[in-house]
């Protein structure tokens, strides 16, 4: 998974993110697919808060493919898949956080738990109009998030 994706945040789990089946409850994967792109967009330059330009998400979507559980964590990859004028699709893969074989040593490479997909649109903060992306933030999504295989 780490090659595949150009950015990787790790999400603690906690005890209520289990549902009453025993593992993570899908809310929480779009939980933490979000706030892995919205650290990544942060630290890049974009203010949510006071910045020209906020990202909304159009649409999203997950497939699951393998349960996860507290007190497991969430590995988040993050890779652009489409970097239009006014908007990104992030590609995301969701894995446990594995246990280290022994200690010191890193664990095996986990399998994908679920598999994401985020449409943002970058907007004008003032009048919710679409936007161009900021030329640094494309700059960075360019060399930070689009993976070739």
């Amino acid at each position: 998974m780490t090659e595949r994706y150009g950015h990787h945040a790790v999400v603690p789990t906690r005890w209520n993110d289990n549902d009453q089946y025993g593992h993570v409850n899908n809310a929480v994967y779009y939980e933490a697919m979000d706030t892995a792109i919205n650290r990544w967009l942060v630290r890049a330059g974009l203010d949510p808060r006071g910045g020209e330009h906020i990202a909304v998400c159009a649409s999203s979507s997950c497939e699951y493919r393998a349960s996860v559980s507290f007190p497991q964590s969430l590995r988040i990859g993050l890779r652009a898949a489409r970097v239009g004028r006014t908007s990104v699709t992030w590609e995301l893969g969701i894995s446990a956080v594995p246990e280290p074989a022994e200690p010191g040593q890193p664990g095996p490479e986990p399998a994908l738990a679920a598999t994401g997909r985020f449409v943002h649109v970058f907007v004008d903060a003032v009048s919710r109009r679409p936007a161009p992306i900021p030329e640094p933030l494309r700059a960075a999504i360019e060399r930070e998030l689009v993976v070739t295989p």
